[in-house]
């Protein structure tokens, strides 16, 4: 037996919702949400006859938590990972935790590296002269052509 697909309104009655709400309820754009269903990250969203995606509460849930895994830097595939665990009620906490000390640690290196970019910077900033000739130990620095 084939499944008939609602019809979009007869969806939204039933307390779906279109991919412009679920943009809105869940923080995400249309795009990254179109995103999110190509590369598997939000599964199982339902279609109208016509083929317009419908949300539900579950989607919209994982949505935001996609979100948040992305405010915090998480790439796609430790969110795929958290999402998994999430969803696996038999977890171990200690797998969700290794992921988060992991990212730690990248977050804590990329810090480490923005600040040595900081300081070259300032001290670079502090070397030039900034005033209407031509010598420039900023672009000394950039070009390789250090005194």
């Amino acid at each position: 037996m084939r499944k008939t697909l609602p019809e979009r309104a007869e969806a939204l009655e039933s307390g779906l919702v279109d991919i412009g709400q679920a943009a809105l309820a869940s923080g995400v754009s249309v795009k990254m949400l179109r995103h999110y269903e190509e590369i598997g990250l939000l599964r199982n969203v339902a279609r109208t006859a016509a083929n317009y995606r419908l949300y539900g509460a579950q989607q919209i849930h994982t949505l935001r938590f996609i979100k948040r895994s992305r405010t915090l830097g998480f790439s796609i595939e430790e969110i795929r990972e958290l999402l998994s665990l999430w969803e696996d009620r038999r977890r171990s906490s200690a797998s969700v935790k290794k992921i988060a000390a992991h990212h730690i640690e990248e977050l804590q290196t990329k810090i480490a590296e923005l600040q040595g970019m900081v300081n070259t910077l300032q001290h670079l900033t502090h070397c030039c002269a900034g005033d209407g000739r031509p010598d420039c130990p900023i672009l000394d620095d950039l070009s390789g052509e250090q005194a």
